[in-house]
């Protein structure tokens, strides 16, 4: 199955050198560029991608309110949102993730964590890279707000080893990178972390991290 992606980034040059690393993959291919929110938009409901890889910040319209436009129209519903900005920070995080989206990655990642990154997505897994995960926790540590859920509480749905990777999974680490730290499949943590947000009841990997620092699962001083 080829994963159908839209660019948009106000950059021609970057859109240039995005168009190339995917067209080159025998699994993607890019069905239409926009270089403005506005033009996001148009061009997804006109070619129905698989994924839009996202600029946050550009004229005409930013990136949020592209992807809020694009995950709120039911048209589109099979149609996801990779953000992929210069701008790690904590509010353009979260902005991102309330409007929809369904990962989060720096223009600093290397080819290889972008389609990489373009492949999970588009397998309905949610992202978030190291850094993101980072900004995500600091905000959440840094917000005033009513005290913990003990963890014996909340997490007593879970088995051991969801526990174990979900703890994983707050430290901002990849289900490939979490596989090969408890020696299983990437498809088996995937399972593993689909079951914990199903037991949790929350919405993506996001909410999964933020409980998971809620709940003392993982110590604050833990570095992400």
């Amino acid at each position: 199955m080829t994963i159908r992606v839209l660019l948009a980034d106000d950059q021609a040059l970057l859109r240039g050198a995005f168009r190339m690393l995917i067209d080159a993959e025998d699994d993607m291919e890019v069905v239409g560029e926009a270089s403005n929110g506005r033009e996001a938009v148009e061009f997804a409901r006109s070619t129905r991608p698989d994924l839009v890889l996202m600029d946050i910040r550009m004229p005409g319209g930013d990136g949020l309110a592209a992807t809020t436009a694009i995950c709120g129209d039911e048209e589109l519903s099979g149609t996801r949102v990779l953000i992929l900005t210069t701008f790690e920070i904590d509010e353009y995080i979260a902005q991102a993730l309330r409007a929809g989206a369904d990962g989060f990655l720096g223009k600093g990642a290397a080819p290889a964590e972008l389609l990489a990154a373009i492949r999970t997505v588009a397998a309905g897994d949610a992202l978030l890279s190291p850094a993101a995960a980072r900004a995500m926790i600091d905000r959440f540590r840094a917000q005033p707000g009513p005290a913990a859920e003990p963890a014996a509480d909340r997490l007593a749905v879970l088995t051991a080893r969801e526990r174990e990777v979900m703890a994983l999974a707050a430290t901002g680490l990849s289900n490939e990178e979490i596989a090969e730290r408890i020696f299983v499949s990437p498809l088996t943590v995937r399972t593993h972390v689909h079951r914990a947000m199903s037991k949790l009841d929350v919405r993506d990997r996001a909410q999964l991290v933020a409980l998971a620092y809620q709940c003392g699962l993982v110590p604050p001083g833990r570095p992400a």
